[in-house]
């Protein structure tokens, strides 16, 4: 949980907007390596609340597993992102249900664990950049079997919140008590964006919805007069808006 509390608390501090002191076209994007860990110690330790331990800027810089970029301005780290990709089988128990039961324990997801950018150069549109690079690298042609993205973020951290809505995350879970921050309980929220045909567990509204299209869909000639007009009577009482809809786009 220790990890996770750097894309809830720090990515966005700072109320007021920051004039722009880069140009995004003088931006250079490049992965971490190792002979940055001590520059990238001091950025975390002046964005967020929490001390990690070496092995852990070791592992961010050379481990393949995390996907680990930085934005440079003028040959400084002025904004980095790091996100662990992982089989569906090693998530904790509270994230186990990011994914359907139909998606097979070696699927990929990806986990943000950081998202940071210096003070001084915040609201220049450095955070969404790095994010979708990520995103982009998460939806390529390199990566099918990754169906996910999530995070966790506290509850009150309503900027950071904004931030991925307007990246089309989506709340996926509520986490009470999820985060234990200077002697006080705190709860926290997981949002998830869903990548290549990912999806969560179908609730009986998504199963509606599916067989409506489905059935919208289909030759009548191909079905029993009887049964296709039961069929519709169904749908049209379990789910008339849906059917509607569902009805006029296959028209």
């Amino acid at each position: 949980m220790g990890e996770s509390i750097t894309v809830a608390t720090r990515y966005a501090d700072s109320p007021k907007p920051c004039s722009k002191l880069c140009n995004l076209s003088n931006l250079q994007l490049r992965f971490l390596c190792p002979s940055d860990i001590q520059e990238v110690q001091a950025l975390c330790s002046d964005w967020f609340p929490i001390i990690y331990p070496y092995y852990w800027y070791e592992e961010i810089t050379s481990n393949p597993r995390f996907y680990s970029l930085a934005a440079v301005y003028d040959g400084v780290i002025i904004g980095l992102i790091v996100a662990e990709i992982k089989a569906f089988s090693e998530l904790n128990k509270e994230d186990e249900d990011i994914l359907a039961p139909t998606f097979g324990k070696d699927t990929l997801v990806a986990y943000l664990l950081s998202l940071g950018v210096s003070q001084s150069h915040r609201r220049n549109g450095i955070a969404s950049v790095l994010l979708d690079n990520l995103i982009s690298h998460l939806t390529s042609v390199d990566n099918p079997h990754c169906k996910a993205l999530f995070l966790h973020v506290l509850t009150t951290n309503s900027p950071a919140i904004h931030f991925y809505q307007r990246h089309q995350f989506k709340l996926h879970a509520f986490l009470p008590y999820y985060y234990y921050i200077n002697g006080k309980s705190k709860d926290g929220f997981t949002y998830v964006l869903y990548v290549n045909g990912g999806h969560p567990p179908w609730g009986l509204t998504d199963y509606m919805k599916h067989y409506c299209k489905v059935l919208a869909h289909t030759d009548p000639c191909a079905v029993p007069v009887w049964l296709w007009n039961k069929m519709q009577l169904m749908m049209r009482w379990a789910w008339p808006t849906t059917w509607v809809a569902m009805w006029s786009s296959s028209s």
